[in-house]
């Protein structure tokens, strides 16, 4: 496939379809945490970029070595998502409800969830080598750059939306926040599965 406008265009498309979830998360990340330092939020759409960027990869690799193996695992995307954003927005849930929320600059999403956020949100991007399976080595490197900095660039516009908002629903942005993690899950094991 020839590198032109159509290519980038593409690529660039395809990263936004693929960085909503991201998006999503960040927008929950930021409602939860409305104090959170801006190396942090970096940190967090760097973290999101780079699992949307490795995903296709991953996917792309597989096409060309496994895909026998990737295919039966394909079936459990959706069951994995699931549970890993229905766990992490669930403890934020209850956190909210029981009113742990009462200091405007509370802790935010630490390390370790935010690497189970990154594979939930990018999980579904492992199918994406499919759709990439015709470029060679070096376009679909090209490809997954592009996605990666699309992703970036969403994710940081969730997490400073977010910011602003947490900032304003003070108490509440911590229940907000599990929800539309939740929500998420469901929309990707839904779609996944049906």
């Amino acid at each position: 496939m020839e590198m032109g406008f159509s290519f980038f265009l593409t690529n660039i498309l395809l990263g936004v379809g693929l960085a909503m979830d991201a998006f999503s998360v960040s927008l929950a990340n930021g409602l939860h945490e409305p104090c959170m330092k801006t190396r942090k939020v970096c940190m967090i759409a760097g973290i999101f970029a780079l699992f949307q960027g490795v995903m296709p990869m991953i996917g792309w690799v597989c096409v060309h070595t496994i895909v026998q193996y990737f295919t039966s695992f394909e079936k459990l995307i959706p069951w994995i998502a699931l549970a890993l954003l229905g766990f992490i927005g669930g403890k934020m849930l209850i956190e909210g409800i029981k009113g742990e929320e009462e200091c405007e600059c509370r802790p935010g999403v630490g390390f370790a969830a935010l690497m189970v956020q990154g594979v939930a949100t990018s999980i579904d991007a492992l199918s994406v080598g499919f759709t990439i399976a015709e470029y060679g080595f070096a376009q679909a490197l090209i490809a997954v750059i592009l996605i990666a900095a699309v992703t970036f660039v969403i994710c940081l516009g969730g997490l400073f939306i977010g910011r602003k908002a947490g900032t304003k629903l003070a108490g509440k942005a911590g229940i907000l926040g599990g929800v539309i993690l939740i929500l998420i899950g469901i929309e990707i094991f839904v779609t996944g599965v049906f």
